[in-house]
C-alpha cells in the first residue's frame, strides 16, 4: 500500500534529521518541497539522490493530481517544507485531505519544529499553548485576534517576519499588557539568538529590526483580579479622572500595576468617565 509521507526536516542544522526521514526521502517516488533548492542541499548532505518538485501555496492543488496518480500506481510520496514540519503555516494541508479523501494512508515523519523548540526554550509554562502562527497583516482583522488572544490563559506562540517584528511587539505590548515573552531567532543556526523579558522591554531592544526566522512565545493571560481589586482600579481610575488625568495617563500609570494592558484600562477609563 503506497502512503503520503509528511516528512519534517531541519530548521537550520543539517544534522536535525531523523534517519527514518532520511529513508523515506530516499525510497519515495516523489519529493514535493516548497523550495527545491534549500530540500536539495539536506537530500546532498545526506546522499540522497531524488529530485524534488515545487509545491507552495500558489500549485498545490496542481500537484494533487500528480501525487493521487503516483499513490494509485504504488509509489510513495514526500512531502517536506522549507525547514521544520510541513503544512504548519505551509502548504500542504489540502495535499493532505484529497490523498485522505482518495483512500491513501498518510503517515507523519515527526522531527525538528520551530515551534516546539522555541517553546521549550523560552522558560514560559509549555503546559498549555496556543499556536497563533502569523497574525493577520490587514489591521481589522489583526486587531480583532489580539482582542480574543488577550483572555487567553495558554502561552501564545507566533511566527513573525524579521521585518515586521517590531511592529508586533509593540501592538502585543499595547494589548496584551506587560507579559513576559521570548524571541528565538535563527534557531539551530550560527546566529542563533534568544531573547527574554517583558513585551515593552523586547519592543525596545528590536525597534530596529532583525533578520532571520523569528519564532515570539509570550505568556498567557493572568487570572481574573477579584471583584475587590476591579472596584479598587475603578476607585483609583475615577479619583485620577476627578484630578484632571487623561484616559491615556491613566491607562500608561496602571496598566503595569494590574497586569491588564492600556487598551483595557483606557477603555474602562472612557466607560467611567
Amino acid at each position: 500500500m503506497s502512503i503520503l509521507y509528511v516528512v519534517a526536516t531541519p530548521i537550520g542544522n543539517l544534522e536535525d534529521v531523523t534517519l527514518r526521514a532520511i529513508r523515506v526521502l530516499g525510497k519515495a517516488k516523489l519529493v514535493l518541497a516548497e523550495d527545491t533548492r534549500r530540500t536539495r542541499v539536506l537530500l546532498m548532505a545526506h546522499g540522497i539522490d531524488a529530485r524534488p518538485v515545487s509545491m507552495h501555496a500558489h500549485n498545490e492543488m496542481a500537484r494533487v493530481e500528480k501525487t493521487l496518480e503516483i499513490l494509485a500506481g504504488g509509489g510513495d510520496v514526500a512531502v517536506v517544507s522549507d525547514a521544520g514540519t510541513p503544512l504548519v503555516s505551509d502548504p500542504g494541508q489540502r495535499l493532505v485531505a484529497a490523498a485522505i479523501r482518495a483512500g491513501f494512508e498518510v503517515q507523519a515523519v515527526p522531527g525538528a519544529s520551530a515551534l516546539l523548540s522555541a517553546l521549550t526554550i523560552s522558560g514560559l509554562s509549555a503546559d498549555r499553548f496556543l499556536f497563533v502562527g502569523f497574525l493577520p497583516r490587514k489591521a481589522s482583522a489583526r486587531d480583532q485576534l489580539l482582542e480574543r488572544l488577550q483572555s487567553a490563559p495558554e502561552t501564545l506562540v507566533f511566527f513573525e517576519s524579521p521585518q515586521r517584528l517590531a511592529g508586533t511587539l509593540v501592538r502585543l505590548a499595547q494589548w496584551l499588557g506587560s507579559r513576559r515573552a521570548c524571541v528565538a531567532r535563527e534557531l539551530t543556526k550560527l546566529h542563533e539568538e534568544v531573547a527574554r523579558g517583558l513585551l515593552q522591554e523586547l519592543a525596545e531592544r528590536f525597534a530596529d529590526g532583525t533578520r532571520g526566522e523569528v519564532t515570539l512565545v509570550v505568556e498567557g493571560a493572568p487570572p481574573k483580579p477579584p471583584v475587590s481589586d476591579i472596584r479598587q482600579l475603578d476607585a483609583d481610575i475615577c479619583k485620577r479622572l476627578a484630578e484632571g488625568e487623561s484616559c491615556k495617563d491613566i491607562a500608561a500609570e496602571l496598566a503595569p500595576e494590574s497586569g491588564l494592558s492600556k487598551r483595557a484600562i483606557y477603555a474602562r477609563a472612557i466607560a467611567l468617565k
